[in-house]
């Protein structure tokens, strides 16, 4: 019996070790991994519902391209209208984190276009309007965008050296809004300013 009893106690201990390894280094249920965000294919209202929102944002722009403040208020207020009444619900069927995250820069895309509608003066309009485009191209990035390929350009010294700001563009050609046509100081001579920094597509 002496001699069971420090037989039992080293198979237990080794029966101990064996288990704490086995546990540490991965062998049983650690439970669910982290999955990436993932987005399903949108339906076709959901995608023009995009749409619609980026014609706005065109419109706007080219708004800018041409100096033109009264067009820029109302390009701006089509904008507001059309991301207010965009359906986010759809998003809920992706994986947790997509609907919050895009809720989130919708809003700020909302609040940066209201800001542009208080300005009064076209440079202050168009550090709104740099806003929106901070918080657009990430939106579509989180949204998985499906639609016609967009380039994101930008413009190292948009409001004075060093002064970074950027757009989208539906086209390949970069046209300025922020130096525009008839810019107080460069008039037209910038309006080609600014490099393609991605492609969305």
């Amino acid at each position: 019996m002496k001699r069971i009893l420090p037989l039992l106690i080293l198979l237990l201990a080794a029966f101990g070790v064996y288990w704490f390894f086995f546990r540490s280094k991965g062998g049983g249920d650690h439970g669910p991994k982290q999955e990436p965000l993932k987005v399903k294919k949108h339906d076709k209202a959901f995608n023009d519902s995009v749409e619609n929102i980026l014609t706005a944002y065109f419109n706007l722009s080219t708004a800018f391209v041409e100096g033109d403040t009264a067009r820029v208020k109302q390009s701006c207020t089509t904008l507001v209208q059309t991301a207010g009444a965009f359906k986010l619900e759809a998003l809920k069927k992706d994986t947790v984190g997509i609907y919050e995250s895009a809720s989130g820069q919708m809003g700020d895309i909302l609040a940066n276009a209201q800001s542009l509608l208080s300005q009064t003066d076209i440079t202050e309009m168009r550090k709104d309007f740099s806003m929106v485009n901070e918080n657009l191209y990430p939106f579509l990035k989180t949204i998985k965008y499906e639609g016609k390929p967009l380039y994101w350009q930008s413009d190292a010294n948009a409001f004075g050296e060093g002064k970074v700001a950027s757009w989208l563009s539906n086209t390949i050609a970069v046209v300025n809004p922020y130096k525009g046509k008839v810019h107080p100081d460069f008039k037209d001579t910038q309006l080609n300013t600014g490099e393609i920094k991605d492609t969305i597509k």
